[in-house]
């Protein structure tokens, strides 16, 4: 019974991680977009740890503003540049400060990534900062499925039953209590899974959609 309940819960969880996101966005009224010829992917702040994780957020990010003619400088990139300079951008509490390493960067503009909840589901913003006066261009949210449920069940159950039968335990026993175990844990801090990925990469798509592009046209 034990085994049909966990073949039970973790065909729901197919079905459950491909739910789609939502999003929205707006953007200053009457700003002329077409000035902003570099952005700056700033900082992934939040929930997600490393940079790995952080990394790959701030690419899907990057794709976006290219698909909208501006030209992204990543995230990756950024911080080796502010470190050159001693400046923290994990440090950043305030849209000015993000505008003064805008300025070290020699960018017109910064984008600020916060992602406060990452588990099952994941919510999001993101904001482009005018670096000349510190003041918000364009503001987007979301939230959608991360598809971590998921990929943390399948990896608890399979160590699980591995396990169980190198130690010659109850498979049954030791799978019940790995995807106990695995969704207690989470997954904090690893890269993201291709699944993980994908959901995440939609999410950003949705909080993207209506991103003013840099000229008439594009995008």
């Amino acid at each position: 019974m034990r085994t049909v309940c966990v073949c039970m819960v973790l065909t729901a969880l197919v079905v459950g991680g491909c739910a789609t996101g939502k999003g929205e966005s707006y953007s200053r009224a009457g700003f002329n977009f077409a000035t902003l010829d570099k952005v700056a992917v700033l900082e992934v702040a939040g929930a997600v740890r490393g940079d790995a994780v952080k990394n790959q957020i701030g690419d899907f990010f990057a794709m976006e503003l290219l698909k909208r003619g501006y030209t992204p400088v990543e995230r990756s990139q950024v911080q080796a540049l502010l470190k050159e300079q001693e400046f923290q951008a994990s440090g950043i509490t305030s849209d000015l400060d993000a505008a003064k390493a805008g300025n070290i960067l020699n960018v017109p503009a910064v984008m600020l990534i916060n992602i406060p909840t990452y588990k099952e589901e994941m919510n999001m913003t993101a904001k482009i900062v005018d670096v000349q006066d510190g003041s918000v261009l364009w503001l987007g949210s979301g939230s959608g499925s991360t598809g971590k449920t998921f990929s943390t069940f399948l990896g608890a159950a399979a160590g699980a039953a591995a396990g169980a039968v190198v130690a010659g335990g109850d498979t049954r026993d030791r799978v019940a209590g790995g995807v106990i175990g695995g969704v207690l844990g989470g997954v904090a801090g690893q890269a993201l899974s291709p699944q993980q990925a994908e959901q995440v990469q939609k999410l950003i798509k949705k909080v993207c959609e209506s991103m003013p592009p840099r000229m008439p046209g594009v995008g």
